[in-house]
Order: structure tokens, then C-alpha cells, then sequence
């Protein structure tokens, strides 16, 4: 199967939001848009519940659905598929190997793929692919799909994350846009409360080697991407809070969520845990070793 934008489609706001911007993602990437609804009871039952069988698809019908979409972006592929089953696990095993998932975020401490509950941080947790969330208030990243504000991606120094840097540089590129690169760091506990001469050595040293760090991490990929202007911050701060309010004039914020194999439970990481309800923007989720 050709790799493709694979987004959940259901009849909520934010699925409607989700498939607007990957629609607009899925042709300016020249690839296939795969619009993907899962229920959890058969077409038959799901009908008898809510009146119509394709009352629960965005536009009102799979075929308005497409109709919409390829009126809106001339030449777009445009597949449509009901699939039975559990909707974690129909996401994470459509995913595998695809270009991108998007998927629908209420954002504010709740999130929703096709349903209320864990779906989206299941699949986040378990997929492979890059996912990224959209929020129905998000207009500029849902219908403009980009086209105003900037990449803000958030950089750990401390571990490799070439897979999140390509995909933030990447997209930067794509929509010609820039890109802020954050990195927050905090003191030693032995020293965060130490007000001497002491303390002040180690908070300017650190400052420094994080500084280096930052610029050496961004090195390889603004050769590679020389067309993407890239601002870079480095500070003392917590990631979590720093990357939410740098999403309140961004376009896409990017971060990165370790694999963890064969772990147990659903892990996202506490940095994308907190983004992802906190987040003023769509937020893409990109997996890394």
C-alpha cells in the first residue's frame, strides 16, 4: 500500500478539523488521503442508534466527505474507510508504515480521537507514526493548515531526536514558515536554592554548554533545510510549560515521544502528556528511538 495522511473521521467538530488539515497537509504533500472511521458496533446497530448509517461521517456521507475535500484541493486522492473494531487498535495497526495520523483534540484537559477516553494517547503511545492533533478551535492550523505562524519544536539535548529536528525542519520547509527551537533546563537540586557565587557559576556555565548543545543539535539540519529561518532559545525553565505558551502564536508545535518497545501501559512521556492537553495549537507527536 502507498504511504499516505491517514485521518479519523467521525461526525465531532474536531474530526472535522483534524481531516480539513490533513487534507491540506495530504496535497501539499502530493499524497493519498485515507479518511479512517471506526466503530465499535456493526453498521446495522450503528444506524438503528443514530437514524441514518453515515450519519457519523464528516460532511454527512463518506461521498460528500470526498466531494468536499477534492473540491477544496483539486487533484487530491481521496479513500474512504468503515472499519469495525476497537479504535486504538484499528489506528495503531492503519498507521503502521503510513506518512502521518492526524487525529481530532478537544485540548483543555480532554482528548478525543473518535472517542472520549484514551484513544489518542493510545495510539500516541503505541504507533510508530508520527501523529499529530488538532483542535477544532485551532482555525489557523485546521483550514489554513499552516499557513500563518511558525514550527515551534521542542529539543532535548540529552538524547538523540534527529527523527522529531527532521520532522519540524521538514514541515518548516513545506509551508514556508519558521522554525523556533526551545530547549528549557534546570539547575542541580543542590544548587536551586543556593543564592551564592556558587550557584551563579554553575547557572552560567550550564548556560553555556546548553547554548552549544542547542546550536550543535540544529547544525546538521539547517544545512539540510538552508531555506527554513530557525530561531533558537535556550533557558532555565520547565519544557512542558515553556513549549505550551510558546504555542499561543505558533502554527504546529512538535515533540518528540521515546519507543519504549514492549513496555507495558500507555507512555507518552510527562513533557508530551502535558502539551498535548495543554497546547493552543495542533501538536505533532513524532516517535524516536
Amino acid at each position: 500500500m502507498p504511504r499516505t495522511v491517514t485521518a479519523g473521521a467521525d461526525n465531532s467538530r474536531e474530526s472535522l478539523a483534524a481531516v480539513e488539515w490533513a487534507a491540506g497537509e495530504a496535497s501539499l504533500r502530493g499524497l493519498p488521503l485515507r479518511l479512517l472511521h471506526v466503530r465499535e458496533v456493526p453498521p446495522a446497530v450503528s444506524a438503528s442508534l443514530t437514524g441514518s448509517e453515515r450519519a457519523d461521517w464528516p460532511y454527512g456521507s463518506p461521498q460528500l466527505a470526498v466531494e468536499a475535500l477534492q473540491a477544496r484541493h483539486p487533484g487530491l486522492e481521496v479513500a474512504t474507510d468503515d472499519v469495525l473494531g476497537k479504535p486504538a487498535d484499528v489506528l495503531c495497526t492503519a498507521a503502521k508504515d503510513q506518512e502521518l495520523l492526524v487525529l481530532g483534540s478537544r485540548g483543555l484537559g480532554r482528548l478525543t480521537g473518535f472517542l472520549l477516553g484514551s484513544v489518542s494517547p493510545a495510539v500516541i503511545a503505541r504507533g510508530t507514526t508520527a501523529v499529530v492533533l488538532v483542535r477544532a478551535e485551532d482555525t489557523s492550523s485546521a483550514r489554513e493548515w499552516q499557513t500563518s505562524g511558525d514550527v515551534v519544536v521542542g529539543v532535548d539535548t540529552s538524547q538523540p531526536c534527529d527523527a522529531v529536528l527532521e520532522f519540524a525542519f521538514a514541515h518548516a520547509e513545506r509551508h514556508g514558515i519558521a522554525l523556533r527551537a526551545l530547549h528549557s533546563w534546570r539547575l542541580p537540586p543542590l544548587y536551586a536554592g543556593d543564592p551564592t557565587g556558587a550557584m551563579l557559576t554553575v547557572r552560567t556555565e550550564l548556560d553555556t554548554l546548553t547554548n552549544e548543545s542547542l546550536t550543535d543539535a540544529l547544525a546538521p539540519w539547517r544545512e539540510k533545510f538552508p531555506t527554513v529561518r530557525v530561531t533558537e532559545r535556550c533557558r532555565p525553565g520547565h519544557p512542558a510549560h515553556d513549549l505550551v505558551e510558546a504555542s499561543h502564536d505558533a502554527g504546529l508545535l512538535v515533540v518528540g515521544r521515546r519507543e519504549r518497545g514492549s513496555a507495558p501501559g500507555v507512555h507518552i512521556g510527562s513533557v508530551a502528556h502535558a502539551v498535548l492537553h495543554h497546547s493552543k495549537t495542533a501538536v505533532a507527536v513524532v516517535p524516536h528511538a
